[in-house]
C-alpha cells in the first residue's frame, strides 16, 4: 500500500461531513493500489460498514465469501500483494466515513466501534489470504499432476508424438532434436521438491536456463533430459548431485546416449538405466558411467544363448578347480578391472601378489586361455565380464564342448 499521508482526507474541505458512497470509496482504494479492479472489494465494503455498527464479529457466510474473493484472485492470476493492498487501502479510506465509527460520541464507543472494524479486517483479509492459498495449491498440484503425467509419458514412451511434443513446450522441451538421459540412484530414493532435486535443478537454472533441460525423478532416479546440442549438462547434473550426496557410496550416475525425437528419450533412459544394472552386477567402481564406454556390454547381454556359450567354453573348466571356480574368477576380474597389473589386483584382493600370479597360472592350466596370447586374453576378458552379467556359476548354464584354445 502506497504512503497517503498528504493525500486529501475523505473528509472534504468544502464541509461535507457525510458518509461517501461506497463505490466511490472502492473507485479510490483501486486507484490507490495500482488499478486492481474495485470488484474485488463488493462484499468487503458492507461487511465493515455493518459491523462498525453492530459490533459483531464477521459471521460465516460473510468469511466464506472472503475465501471465495481469494479463490477468483488466484484463479484470475491477481498477486496476493495486489489483491490484499486493495483491501487494506478499502480499510483506511472506508474508516472516517463508517456509520459507527460516525455516530460515536464518546471516547469508548469509538474505541469499541474500532476495534471491532479492525478485528473485523483482520479475520476477512485472513480469510481472503487462506481462500487464495487454497486455489493456488489446488493449482500447484494440478500443475505437478500434470508435469509427473508427462514425465511418465515422456519415459516410456506412451501417447502420440505429436501430443508428447506439444506437452513437452509446456514444460520447456522441445522434442524435435536428439536428447540426452542421465540418472542418478542411490540407496535412498530421490523424490520431488527434496533437497537433492531442488539443488541440482536450481544449479542447471543457474548454469543453463530454462529451456531445453527437464529435472524430474522417477521410481525413486533423479532424473535429467536435455537436449543433445548443450554440451556439459549430464557433467554438470553429475557434479550437482555428489555435492549433495557427500560421498554416499550408494550413488551412481549413469549417462545414456544421444538419440532423436521423442522415442529417442525413452531409449536413452533406458539406457542409463543399463548402466545402473552393470555397475551392480559387474560391481564397477566409477560413480558417474556412460553408455558408450559399456556397449560392449549391451551387446553381449542382447545374445544370452550366445554369452552363455562363451562363458561355459571357456570358464567352464575352473569347476576343477580345488574349492571351485569363485577365487579364481574373483582374480580374473579383479586383474581386468585394474588393467592387468598385478599388484593393483593384490591389493583390491587383500592377498599376496604371488597368490594372484599363481592363480593366473592356474587359470591357463585349466582353461588353456593365457593372458599373454592377445586373442585369448580377449576370449578370457570377455567371458569374465559375461559370467558376471549372467551371475555365473551359481546360474546354471547349459553345458557344451570346449574347443581347443585359439
Amino acid at each position: 500500500m502506497t504512503d497517503h499521508r498528504d493525500t486529501e482526507h475523505p473528509h472534504a474541505s468544502d464541509g461535507h461531513t457525510g458518509p461517501l458512497p461506497l463505490a466511490e470509496i472502492a473507485a479510490r482504494a483501486s486507484a490507490d493500489a495500482g488499478g486492481v479492479p474495485a470488484q474485488w472489494l463488493k462484499d468487503y465494503l458492507p461487511l465493515l460498514a455493518e459491523v462498525s455498527q453492530t459490533g459483531r464479529r464477521p459471521d460465516a457466510a460473510a468469511l466464506s465469501r472472503m475465501r471465495e474473493c481469494g479463490e477468483s484472485a488466484a484463479r484470475d492470476g491477481l498477486p496476493l500483494r495486489a489483491i490484499i493492498d486493495v483491501h487494506l487501502s478499502a480499510t483506511w479510506l472506508a474508516w472516517p466515513v463508517l456509520p459507527g465509527i460516525i455516530r460515536s460520541r464518546r471516547a469508548e464507543d469509538l474505541r469499541a466501534a474500532g476495534e471491532a472494524v479492525f478485528k473485523a479486517a483482520d479475520r476477512s483479509i485472513a480469510a481472503l489470504v487462506e481462500g487464495y492459498e487454497t486455489a493456488q495449491r489446488l493449482v500447484i498440484r494440478r500443475e505437478e499432476a500434470l508435469r509427473r503425467e508427462f514425465i511418465d509419458d515422456l519415459l516410456h514412451g506412451r501417447r502420440d508424438v505429436g501430443t508428447l511434443a506439444e506437452r513437452a513446450e509446456r514444460f520447456g522441451l522441445r522434442l524435435a532434436g536428439a536428447h540426452t538421459v542421465a540418472i542418478a540412484e542411490a540407496k535412498r530414493p530421490f523424490f520431488d521438491g527434496g533437497p537433492v532435486s531442488r539443488h541440482v535443478e536450481a544449479s542447471l537454472l543457474s548454469r543453463f536456463g530454462l529451456r531445453d533441460i527437464l529435472v524430474a525423478t522417477k521410481e525413486g532416479l533423479l532424473v535429467c533430459v536435455s537436449s543433445g546440442y548443450m554440451k556439459g549438462v549430464s557433467e554438470a547434473f553429475g557434479s550437482a548431485v555428489q555435492e549433495m550426496m557427500d560421498g554416499d557410496p550408494s550413488l551412481r550416475i549413469c549417462v545414456g546416449r544421444a538419440h532423436h525425437g521423442p522415442g529417442g528419450v525413452v531409449r536413452s533412459f533406458e539406457e542409463a538405466r543399463s548402466v545402473v544394472s552393470f555397475a551392480h552386477r559387474l560391481d564397477l567402481p566409477e560413480r558417474m558411467l556412460y553408455a558408450s564406454d559399456l556397449l560392449v556390454l549391451q551387446v553381449l547381454v542382447r545374445d544370452n544363448a550366445a554369452i552363455s556359450e562363451l562363458v561355459e567354453t571357456v570358464l567352464g573348466p575352473l569347476r576343477a578347480a580345488r574349492g571351485g571356480p569363485d577365487a579364481l574368477l574373483e582374480t580374473l576380474f579383479a586383474y581386468f578391472a585394474t588393467g592387468g597389473v598385478a599388484t593393483l589386483t593384490a591389493r583390491r584382493l587383500h592377498v599376496g601378489v604371488r597368490t594372484v600370479t599363481y592363480r593366473l597360472e592356474r587359470v591357463r592350466e585349466l582353461t588353456g586361455y593365457g593372458l599373454n596370447n592377445p586373442i585369448q586374453r580377449h576370449a578370457l576378458e570377455t567371458a569374465t565380464l559375461g559370467a558376471r552379467l549372467l551371475g555365473w556359476p551359481q546360474e546354471t548354464v547349459t553345458s557344451h564342448t570346449r574347443p581347443p584354445a585359439p
